[in-house]
């Protein structure tokens, strides 16, 4: 006997993507927009205190940094999301006029 774990998130409506479900998706959420917020203090604010600039090397570093921690959280919400991330147009019937 297997049982399906709870989904984080739900596929969005209308667009693409994904929606919190409950709030492990919004936590997950939360807890992405902290380190994101913590990342781009330590690499980017605290170094140009008083009027220093900033190297290319770390705006580079920050860049890729947060390229990876983007990416690893979109798979975090594509294995968490209750069904297949695709285009939707919300009801089936298409646009309402």
């Amino acid at each position: 006997m297997s049982t399906m774990p709870e989904a984080w998130f739900k596929p969005k409506t209308y667009g693409y993507g994904a929606t919190p479900a409950n709030w492990k998706g919004w936590a997950a959420i939360g807890a992405y927009a902290v380190v994101m917020t913590v990342l781009a203090m330590v690499m980017l604010i605290e170094p140009t205190r008083g009027g220093a600039a900033l190297p290319k090397e770390q705006l580079v570093t920050y860049l890729a940094s947060a390229g990876l921690l983007t990416l690893a959280f979109l798979v975090l919400c594509r294995m968490k999301t209750d069904g297949a991330w695709s285009w939707r147009w919300g009801d089936k019937g298409g646009h309402k006029r």
